[in-house]
Order: C-alpha cells, then structure tokens, then sequence
C-alpha cells in the first residue's frame, strides 16, 4: 500500500538525478546567463537562488514608467524562451534544474505594478516561489505539455501572473 501524504501529491516523483551543471556556465556567457548569472549552479534550491538574483534587477527596473516596464517583461521572456531553447538543444537536457533564467522572468511578471518597499518584494518573492513549486492548475499542466524553451519559460510566466494577481488584490483593499 502506498503511503499517501498532503505533501507528496505536490511534488513530481524523483525518477533520476538531477543533471551536473555544465562547465560552460562559467565559460560561456549564454550559459551563464541562462543559469541565471550562476545562481542555477548552487547544489539546492537553484531556482530559489534565481528567483533571489532577479530580485537586484527588478529593483534596478521599478521605477521605470509601467509601459516601458511591460516591454522590458515582454522583450525578456522572448529572450529567455529563446536562450532556454538553445542551451536546452546544446546539453540534450530539457529544462534543466539549474537554467533558472525563467525564474527572472517570472519574478518580473510578479512584480509588475506592484508597489514599491521591500515587503513587497518578500512578498512578491514568496508567492512566486510558492506558486512555481506547487505547480497549481494550470501551471503544472504547462510544465508537462508546453515543450521548447518558450513552454520552459510560460510556466514561470503563468506562476507570476498568480503572484501578481495577489499582490495586485492586496494593494487594492489596503
């Protein structure tokens, strides 16, 4: 009998190692960015680490005025879909756990409009990260069936749009 708990129909079932971190990540600036700056080289948790390396730029970007920030969103995510792709097809692995490049992009949707301070960062942070790791309907469902880097990247994107949407509906009833 299979031992059933809350936790474990949340994650996906552990069938392999995760891959080793290819050494063109400090050799090659299209890897290292699409590891998001080396971030996606830390042993755990490298989409975490990602999602903390965002966390400079989109403070360096808040202050943008909102529509130049959504094409700076939009012309990122083209960019990550296309850089996941290609180092995806160049390491024969798809979506490898380090590549945390979508992490940055769905960080940036989180945080669009939000307003400004460090607890909305935290909390900006916090939700992206609860939403991408759940995986809820339909995220979970985009990271098994959307393939090439931009499926890599629309899960982070669709994740960010649960955060924002949250952190959007907070700011609007305090």
């Amino acid at each position: 009998m299979a031992i059933f708990s809350v936790t474990n129909i949340f994650k996906k079932p552990r069938t392999k190692m995760s891959p080793d971190v290819p050494a063109a990540v400090w050799q090659d600036p299209l890897y290292f960015i699409a590891f998001g700056l080396g971030s996606g080289a830390m042993p755990f948790a490298p989409g975490t680490f990602g999602t903390l390396m965002a966390i400079p730029f989109y403070l360096l970007l808040q202050s943008l005025p909102l529509f130049v920030y959504l094409i700076f969103v939009l012309v990122f995510i083209a960019f990550s879909s296309w850089i996941s792709d290609r180092i995806s097809r160049d390491t024969h692995t798809h979506d490898h756990p380090g590549m945390c490049i979508d992490e940055f992009a769905g960080f940036f949707v989180t945080m669009i409009h939000a307003p400004h301070g460090a607890q909305w960062v935290i909390l900006g942070f916090l939700l992206f990260r609860l939403f991408d790791i759940w995986k809820p309907w339909p995220i979970h469902v985009i990271d098994e069936k959307v393939h090439g880097g931009f499926g890599m990247v629309l899960d982070d994107i669709v994740a960010g749009v649960f955060a924002m949407v949250i952190i959007q509906l907070i700011a609007l009833f305090l």
